[in-house]
C-alpha cells in the first residue's frame, strides 16, 4: 500500500497544485489564501501550473514567486489545453510526500494545510476528498442557488461512484506512482476515471467532512450549461478511452432526452436547502436544461467534434 511508506515522526511535507488558464483575479486570490497558512513554510509549498494563458495570469503569479520564492513556484504547460495536462505536470515537479489540488479563484481558511496533514496522518488515508462550500460573488441568481445546492456533493460521489473532483483531492504522491497520473485526453471527467483507478487497486479513500474548501458559485445560466456541456464531451471521451469504467451510455440514448423524475429530484434538493414551490419549479427547470446540456456535449464529442 503506498500509505505503508510514511513515517509517522517526520510530518509528510504537503504540496499544493493549481492549474490556471487565463484567470489573473482567480489566482491572486488563491494564492493570498495559500501563502497565509499556519503549517510551516519548511514543510510546505505551492506550484502553479500555467496553462498557456496569453493574458496577465503568468505575471501575477511571477509577483508571488519574487515575494514568497521558498514558498511559490510557477511552471508551464503549454503543449498541451488541459487542466489534467497541467495537473500532470505538478505532479512531475513536486516535493512532497502528500499532493493537494485546489483551482484558481479557490479559497482556503488558514488552517486548511494544518488540517490536511492532521487528517492523513490520523485517518491513514492515500486519497482524500473535503467538503465544497460554494459562495456568491455579486448578485444572487437561481443559478448560483443551483450550483450551492446541487453542484458539489463530493461525500456522494465518494460512496456512489468512488471519486471526488480535483478542486479538493489531496492524495499520497507515491499513488501516482502506483495508478498513473490524469488522463490529459479527457477534457472533463478525469478525476471521476482517476479516483476510480485508484478503488480499483485497492487504496483507501476517504471523505473528511472536518475540512471544507471555498468554490465561487457560477451566476448566470449560461456559463453553468458551458460547463455541463464540457461534462457531456468529457462523458463520451470517457467512453471512447476508458470504456472499463465509464458508465455512460450511447449519446443518443432516449434516456438522455428525458425530463427529470420530480419526486427525486426534489428529494435531493430538499436534501440541501429548503426550496420555494417557485424555487423548486426554477432549479428544476435548470437541472433539465443541464441534462440537455450533457446531451448535446456528448452528441457533439462523438459526431461533431474532428
Amino acid at each position: 500500500m503506498p500509505s505503508s511508506s510514511r513515517h509517522a515522526a517526520d510530518p509528510p511535507r504537503l504540496s499544493v497544485v493549481v492549474p490556471v488558464y487565463n484567470d489573473p483575479g482567480g489566482i491572486r486570490t488563491t494564492l493570498e489564501s495559500l501563502v497565509a497558512q499556519t503549517y510551516p513554510t519548511a514543510r510546505y509549498e505551492v506550484v502553479v501550473v500555467d496553462n498557456g494563458s496569453d493574458d496577465t495570469t503568468p505575471a501575477v503569479v511571477r509577483e508571488y514567486c519574487e515575494r514568497y520564492p521558498e514558498l511559490v513556484t510557477l511552471l508551464i504547460e503549454d503543449e498541451i489545453q488541459s487542466s489534467y495536462a497541467a495537473r500532470n505536470r505538478g505532479i512531475e515537479h513536486v516535493r512532497g510526500s502528500l499532493v493537494s489540488f485546489i483551482d484558481a479563484d479557490m479559497t482556503v481558511e488558514p488552517t486548511w494545510a494544518e488540517s490536511v496533514v492532521a487528517s492523513a496522518e490520523a485517518n491513514d488515508w492515500d486519497y482524500m476528498g473535503c467538503d465544497i462550500e460554494t459562495y456568491v460573488v455579486g448578485d444572487d441568481s437561481l443559478t448560483a442557488t443551483y450550483d450551492r445546492a446541487l453542484g458539489f456533493t463530493v461525500q456522494r460521489y465518494l460512496e456512489e461512484a468512488h471519486f471526488t473532483v480535483t478542486a479538493c483531492l489531496t492524495v499520497r504522491r507515491s499513488v501516482f506512482e502506483h495508478v498513473g497520473g490524469f488522463d490529459s485526453r479527457l477534457i472533463s471527467g478525469g478525476d471521476g476515471e482517476f479516483g476510480q483507478r485508484v478503488h480499483d487497486a485497492g487504496l483507501t479513500q476517504y471523505f473528511e467532512p472536518d475540512i471544507t474548501v471555498y468554490h465561487p458559485a457560477r451566476t448566470t445560466l449560461g456559463a453553468w450549461l458551458r460547463k455541463q456541456f464540457r461534462v457531456g464531451r468529457g462523458s463520451i471521451q470517457r467512453r471512447r478511452y476508458h470504456p472499463e469504467r465509464s458508465g455512460s451510455s450511447h449519446p443518443l440514448d432516449p434516456r438522455k432526452f428525458l425530463p427529470l423524475r420530480p419526486r427525486e429530484f426534489y428529494g435531493r434538493l430538499s436534501n440541501a436547502m429548503t426550496p420555494t414551490a417557485r424555487e423548486t419549479v426554477g432549479l428544476y427547470g435548470v437541472g433539465y436544461l443541464s441534462k440537455l446540456a450533457r446531451a448535446a456535449g456528448g452528441f457533439y464529442e462523438q459526431y461533431l467534434h474532428e
